[in-house]
């Protein structure tokens, strides 16, 4: 039986990525084929090469538009076929081209309870309305921002007002739930038909 083959997507230093790396490791199902970075920085491809995954730089400001660039991305991911695109801190709007290419294939994680607080500074825009929760959500990716079928959220209480100590306590519950929901999809307990998502869990 093939493994499920994953894909990540990041801009940054990865901590998702290395959520992701600890928990499927030493899984006989899921493989983590392959990294790419818009970043050449980025400090998730030096977890990806530390971990022996495949990974590449693929500089944005190379391409005359977004189109081409994502188009050099599904160039890199058609050699692995991968069975899911995982949005990872990747701090680019992907073009329909990409998007429709893995429709049903492709998530991403956000730092709010969705639909509230889409977009960027979720963590400032919480503390300033005085929200009493805070929370994570991962959902399929559909052409609209932060939009697309949610697959799973995770909440805790807001307790500070500190932005730093807040964002800190989300990025736990984000190292919790992003694996979780990629061993779902794996395993054809959450997926999408038609549009809408299905849960077997």
């Amino acid at each position: 039986m093939s493994k499920f083959k994953v894909a990540v997507l990041l801009s940054g230093g990865g901590s998702n990525l290395q959520a992701i790396i600890d928990k499927f490791k030493s899984d006989e199902t899921i493989e983590l084929s392959c990294v790419l970075s818009n970043k050449k920085e980025a400090y998730g491809l030096k977890r990806a090469s530390k971990a022996n995954i495949d990974n590449f730089y693929v500089d944005h400001t190379n391409y005359s538009s977004r189109e081409d660039f994502d188009r050099e991305l599904m160039g890199i991911l058609e050699k692995y076929k991968p069975d899911l695109v995982v949005l990872a801190g990747f701090m680019r709007i992907l073009s329909p081209i990409f998007v429709n290419q893995y429709l049903g294939k492709l998530i991403n994680i956000h730092p709010s309870l969705l639909p509230k607080y889409k977009g960027l500074d979720t963590h400032k825009r919480v503390l300033d309305n005085n929200e009493e929760y805070h929370g994570v959500t991962v959902h399929f990716v559909d052409n609209t921002l932060d939009g697309g079928p949610i697959c799973a959220q995770s909440s805790l209480k807001v307790e500070t007002t500190d932005i730093d100590e807040l964002q800190k306590a989300i990025h736990e519950l984000e190292h919790e739930l992003y694996p979780w929901v990629i061993n779902q999809i794996a395993n054809k307990k959450i997926y999408l038909s038609d549009g809408e998502i299905i849960k077997k869990v």
